[in-house]
C-alpha cells in the first residue's frame, strides 16, 4: 500500500478503513451515517459494517469519496451498480465526488422533458452507461463556481446545456446560458416547473435551483442538520459576504420546497412547505 493511502490507526480494526489521504469533506458520512464517523480533521470507521445494508452503505462511500480514501484491507472490488443512488422518486445522487469540489455532492434529476445535472461529479465511464439508461442529461446546473468540477466533459458527451450565474462565469467559460439577477426576487424560468434563484453570498453567483415546487438544490448556500432538525448554514466558508447571504436566505423563504439537497451536507427528510420555510427563517434568525 502506497504510504500516503496508509490506513488511519483511529479506524475501527477489520476489513474496512480510512486512509491518511482523507481531508474530511464530510461526504461519506453522508451516506454511510453512524458507520463512518468524524475524528475532527478527518473522518474514520467508527465500527465495520455488519449487515448487507452496512456493506452497501460502505460501498457508497467508497465509490463517492473525492480521494479514494475508503478502502478494504483485501483490495475488494466495488459491485456494479452502486451510483448513481437513488434518494427520491425522481433524484439520483451521483457519486464519485470530485477533489476540486472538496468533496461536494451532485445530483441528477430525471424529467420527461430532459434530465438535469446539477453540479458535477467527476467524469467516469461508470457513470455514463447509468446516466444513458436514464435518458441522459439536457441540462446541466450549476449552483455556483466551486463545484464545477467535470462539468464540461459531461456537457461535451450528452451534448447538454451549460448553465451558471453570468458572475462566475469564470468558473465555466464554457457554458451556453447564463443566470442574471442579484436577489431571490430576479428568480428566471430555465424550463416549466424548473427555477434558477440568486443567492449572493457564499459566491457572488450562487443560485438555488427549485425543481416543481418541491425540491430544492442549494450548493454551498445552505444545508441540512440532522442533529438540529433543522438547516445551517457555513460562515467558516463564506467567500463572498455573510451578510448577503442572510438577506438573500431571507428571500428564499418566499420559495416555496419540500425537500432539500445540499452540496456540502446532508439532504433533508420530506417536510411540509410551511414547516420548511418557518426552519429557513429560524436559520436567518441565527445567521
Amino acid at each position: 500500500m502506497d504510504r500516503d493511502a496508509e490506513r488511519n490507526p483511529d479506524s475501527a480494526q477489520g476489513n474496512w478503513f480510512v486512509d491518511k489521504r482523507c481531508i474530511d469533506c464530510g461526504a461519506a458520512r453522508h451516506v454511510a451515517p453512524g458507520l463512518i464517523v468524524s475524528r475532527g480533521e478527518y473522518s474514520v470507521f467508527g465500527r465495520q459494517p455488519s449487515t448487507p445494508e452496512e456493506v452497501h452503505q460502505a460501498w457508497l462511500a467508497a465509490e463517492l469519496c473525492p480521494t479514494r480514501s475508503v478502502r478494504t484491507e483485501s483490495h475488494l472490488r466495488p459491485p456494479a451498480g452502486i451510483y448513481p443512488h437513488r434518494l427520491d422518486d425522481d433524484v439520483h445522487l451521483c457519486g464519485h465526488n470530485h477533489r476540486s469540489s472538496f468533496g461536494a455532492h451532485s445530483y441528477l434529476v430525471v424529467r420527461p422533458g430532459g434530465n438535469l445535472l446539477i453540479d458535477s461529479p467527476q467524469f467516469t465511464r461508470k457513470l455514463v452507461g447509468p446516466f444513458k439508461e436514464l435518458g441522459g442529461i439536457a441540462k446541466i446546473l450549476l449552483s455556483h463556481r466551486d463545484d464545477v468540477a467535470d462539468a464540461d466533459k459531461w456537457a461535451a458527451r450528452f451534448d447538454a446545456e451549460v448553465h451558471i450565474h453570468r458572475d462566475d462565469r469564470s468558473a465555466a467559460p464554457y457554458a451556453t446560458h447564463l443566470i442574471e439577477g442579484s436577489s431571490p426576487a430576479d428568480a428566471s424560468e430555465i424550463e416549466d416547473g424548473v427555477h434558477a434563484i440568486p443567492v449572493p453570498g457564499h459566491t457572488k453567483g450562487s443560485v438555488v435551483f427549485q425543481v416543481d415546487d418541491a425540491l430544492l438544490f442549494t450548493g454551498d448556500s445552505l444545508t441540512w442538520n440532522y442533529e438540529r432538525d433543522g438547516m445551517r448554514a457555513f460562515r467558516e466558508a463564506c467567500w463572498y459576504s455573510w451578510t448577503a447571504q442572510k438577506q438573500s436566505l431571507i428571500g428564499l423563504a418566499e420559495y416555496g420546497f419540500e425537500r432539500l439537497f445540499s452540496g456540502h451536507g446532508p439532504w433533508s427528510p420530506r417536510r411540509d412547505p410551511t414547516v420548511m420555510r418557518q426552519l429557513l427563517l429560524e436559520l436567518t434568525e441565527r445567521m
